[in-house]
């Protein structure tokens, strides 16, 4: 597998590289964001391992870059280790964050870890449909009535994963634990931040056979209305 390590630290550009290698990983390196852009444009990555803080554009600018064209893997790497930083991270496409300083041992647990989820939902079925809605993640699509939903990837598959377990209810943590990766170490309200945004788009169709319900005290389900 082929990894895009980018990091404006030759040393620690240098010694990721060398560890991933012997791991069994294939590397490609950039020192900016621009040349990172430009490698990602060229060539085809497994995952992308990307520094926030970098000249020219910072990380969160290139994730979002990416994000318009691909769902390819990206674990965010932060040296501030602040809670906005890695919720921003998410919030815009990455699948997972790592803050300085960490070990090398870290950053492969953590790639092999998000391989293994990648792995397991390339497994099930990847089209589920009820009613009126649609949720494609071979492609990243969700619609209603035909027409598409402008939805982040973090909404989606917090849609998929309420809707192809309906009547079940998740807790923030099970949801956490399933879209963010146990090891995320954010705030809860995460969930509902982007269960809120998620009921706001959905909301500007109708759907009488199915809703997105808040059970109190306890979490969320997909509600199918008989």
């Amino acid at each position: 597998m082929k990894i895009l390590v980018v990091d404006d630290s030759k040393e620690i550009n240098k010694n990721l590289s060398e560890y991933l290698n012997m791991e069994g990983f294939e590397t490609v390196s950039a020192f900016d964001g621009e040349e990172a852009i430009e490698l990602f444009k060229e060539e085809l990555f497994d995952l992308i391992l990307l520094d926030v803080m970098m000249p020219k554009k910072d990380g969160f600018e290139v994730c979002r870059e990416i994000r318009k064209t691909s769902m390819v893997p990206v674990i965010m790497v932060t040296a501030r280790g602040e809670d906005f930083e890695r919720i921003m991270g998410l919030e815009i496409g990455a699948d997972d964050y790592i803050v300085k300083p960490f070990s090398s041992e870290e950053v492969v647990a953590r790639i092999k870890a998000l391989f293994r989820r990648i792995t397991l939902q390339n497994d099930s079925i990847n089209r589920f449909t009820y009613d009126n809605l649609v949720i494609d993640m071979d492609k990243y699509i969700v619609q209603i009535n035909s027409e598409h939903l402008s939805l982040t990837k973090k909404e989606i598959e917090l849609l998929w994963t309420l809707a192809t377990n309906a009547g079940k209810v998740f807790t923030r943590d099970n949801l956490l634990d399933s879209i963010w990766g146990y090891d995320y170490y954010g705030d809860s309200r995460t969930v509902d931040t982007h269960i809120k945004r998620l009921r706001a788009k959905i909301n500007r169709y109708t759907h009488p056979k199915w809703n997105i319900t808040t059970m109190r005290g306890v979490g969320y389900k997909f509600e199918v209305i008989e």
